[in-house]
């Protein structure tokens, strides 16, 4: 008579005794590596797997990493590529993210033991770097900045903003939307395409509470259009808040009619908003810079308790700032030369199926516009890039022209023998 195969189940807790299983219960916790048990243990019960199989069974479905987000390789030759997460850290600014894990000084005074300022290093390294602030503060994203100074300044009352500028961004969000629910009113001026510092004029009276003007990050018109500067507004009268966006803090040559932080103030803005994770290359955040009495309201305000930052991006925010360059800064000023040597020699090793071309990459997230970014990559046969994306780690290219692109623009060169074993594993 056979033997019940039930009998042959190994009991969990002697499984999760096991030693091999040890270093899987440190990585993933105890809960976590018990499902997996189960489920390799009903596998040993319908008599698909045997006894002897359950642990490497277990091992072989449990996840590398307790995240499901996964680490992939950027060839697409888009820097900001707001699918993959927008920004890549900084090595330093992934040192800090670790020390700043545990137990740290974010809210304490190491020397007299009380209560401290919140983020002070953080604030200070970007007072430093933006001298003609007043003040500056941080919040969680780009939207909770421009939420919080809107309504601060304007909530129940008026904000004139040109209809050129009434944009709409990422996944179907609309910044006119966003100024809305705080409960100030929207006054629209000029059209489409023209707008002119006379419609601000007549617009703008006691109700006001601001005046907005908005960058048109990710879209250009061009034809017959026109619009008002930064220090033509602000000789307005009402408190003038500008969103640059995209979180440059100075003028960068790759990026000549992209706004920068630092310059919306020298123009008179009182307030200015931008994202953390684009041009800045750091974490998601929305930095607010401008005159020392808005910015100490706008701490006041309970709504930045609610968009208040957490300690891990005030560290990695303070490693971006002050540290060395960011990964987006490395791969939009990457030389054209360097990557088509690089690409070159990826080529050379992949045989007949890979050549080299020209590939012009992009800013992305919603920065530069109608800006390419000149540089070359390696072409594969269309057929390769599914393949890629489901290696590991996985390699996103960009498909174009019937062929597979990988664009080195924003690939460390020590990814390239990386790259080159994805390749090969396709085969």
């Amino acid at each position: 008579m056979d033997m019940d195969p039930r009998r042959a189940v190994p009991q969990t807790d002697l499984v999760l005794a096991d030693p091999r299983l040890a270093a899987a219960q440190l990585r993933l916790g105890r809960s976590r590596v018990r499902d997996a048990v189960h489920v390799s243990q009903g596998r040993v019960r319908d008599g698909s797997l045997g006894p002897e199989q359950l642990i490497d069974d277990v091992l072989r479905d449990l996840p590398s990493r307790a995240t499901s987000l996964t680490p992939v390789i950027n060839a697409t030759g888009t820097v900001l590529h707001t699918n993959l997460g927008r920004a890549p850290l900084s090595a330093a600014a992934r040192e800090a993210l670790i020390a700043a894990s545990g137990y740290v000084d974010v809210e304490y005074d190491l020397v007299e033991g009380r209560r401290a300022a919140r983020g002070r290093g953080t604030l200070a390294a970007l007072r430093a770097a933006l001298p003609d602030a007043g003040d500056v503060m941080v919040v969680n994203n780009g939207a909770a900045a421009l939420l919080l100074a809107v309504t601060v300044l304007a909530s129940d009352r008026e904000v004139v903003w040109s209809r050129g500028e009434l944009v709409e961004i990422g996944d179907g969000f609309r910044l006119p939307d966003l100024v809305a629910c705080t409960g100030a009113k929207l006054r629209e001026v000029g059209t489409t395409n023209r707008t002119t510092r006379d419609d601000y004029v007549a617009a703008i009276g006691e109700r006001t509470g601001c005046v907005i003007k908005v960058h048109a990050s990710n879209f250009r018109m061009s034809g017959f259009t026109s619009s008002v500067g930064v220090a033509d507004l602000a000789g307005l009268g009402p408190p003038l808040v500008v969103d640059v966006g995209s979180g440059l803090l100075a003028p960068d040559r790759v990026l000549p009619d992209e706004p920068d932080i630092a310059g919306a103030l020298k123009a008179g803005a009182d307030v200015v908003t931008a994202s953390g994770d684009k041009l800045l290359g750091g974490p998601q955040a929305g930095i607010i810079a401008g005159k020392a009495d808005i910015i100490a309201r706008l701490r006041r305000h309970p709504l930045a308790r609610a968009v208040r930052v957490d300690k891990l991006t005030l560290a990695a925010l303070e490693a971006t700032i002050g540290g060395p360059g960011s990964p987006t800064a490395v791969a939009l000023h990457a030389e054209g030369d360097a990557l088509r040597s690089r690409c070159e020699t990826i080529a050379a090793q992949l045989g007949v199926e890979a050549s080299v071309v020209a590939s012009d990459g992009a800013v992305g997230g919603g920065s530069g516009p109608g800006v390419t970014l000149p540089g070359w990559a390696v072409s594969l046969p269309e057929r390769y890039a599914a393949k890629l994306r489901a290696g590991d780690p996985p390699v996103v290219a960009r498909l174009e022209g019937g062929r597979c692109l990988i664009d080195l623009r924003c690939v460390p060169p020590s990814d390239d023998d990386v790259v080159v074993d994805a390749v090969l594993a396709c085969r």
